[in-house]
């Protein structure tokens, strides 16, 4: 039976078919934590956005704190799926739907936001490569899983939220705060990736280019939900880090 575009448009944004989309996600990059993490001499590396959730919890609550985040991440998860349980059973061609748009939406990123860039600043210099990145491919694809997982739930659902509501409490409208609080939390994002002693070196061109970025991912994450945000991201960053 086809599936016609309205159908598949709405049903891919809800909760239960984008949550359960990104649950393989969360749980692949979990799994590749563990049989191939990236090591250095401090340690086992674990994603920025990763470490930054995980370590609120450690703070508050002690060494338990990773598992009761990845407990509250999963059950709210499938809570949020099972509200939305109206609709009929899942259909398994709309999960294929949403991978192969996910893939061309990765192939497409890069060269939209690329391309924006360079009308704002000029010719652009390369911009990153994989090769900078210590350990295997498979531990490189480990850490572009976890970018596309955490940072879309760092930076798009947790910190764009916090902002506009608390903007929101200081009596902007609904549209103001929910553009200032875009801007700034792709600014953050972008600012991010220079942080810490894994942090790139500064270059203007490639803080624009990932403040488009966030900007791209916001209005991605705002049309069509939190899962095919998440796996586009993951995808474009596997294709520059194993490029």
């Amino acid at each position: 039976m086809s599936l016609a575009p309205r159908v598949y448009w709405t049903s891919s944004r809800s909760h239960r078919y984008s949550l359960l989309f990104a649950l393989p996600l969360l749980l692949l990059y979990e799994l590749l934590e563990l049989v191939a993490p990236i090591r250095s001499s401090g340690g086992v590396i674990r994603n920025g956005a990763d470490v930054i959730l995980t370590s609120l919890f450690t703070a508050a609550i002690g060494p338990r704190g990773p598992l009761v985040f990845m407990a509250l991440v999963i059950g709210g998860a499938l809570v949020l799926v099972w509200r939305d349980r109206r609709g009929g059973p899942l259909r398994p061609g709309i999960f294929g739907l949403m991978l192969g748009e996910s893939v061309v939406l990765a192939l497409l990123f890069g060269l939209v936001v690329g391309t924006a860039t360079v009308q704002l600043l000029g010719p652009l210099r390369a911009l990153s490569a994989g090769g900078g990145m210590p350990g295997s491919a498979l531990s490189r694809l480990t850490l572009s899983l976890g970018a596309g997982l955490y940072e879309e739930l760092l930076f798009r659902v947790v910190l764009v939220a916090l902002i506009s509501n608390a903007l929101l409490l200081v009596g902007l409208s609904r549209v103001a705060a929910g553009a200032l609080a875009t801007l700034t939390g792709a600014l953050i994002f972008s600012a991010f990736h220079y942080l810490g002693p894994l942090g790139e070196p500064y270059r203007l061109e490639s803080f624009v280019f990932r403040t488009l970025a966030g900007l791209a991912f916001s209005a991605l994450y705002l049309t069509r939900g939190f899962g095919i945000t998440a796996w586009t991201h993951a995808l474009y960053d596997v294709a520059v880090l194993l490029g």
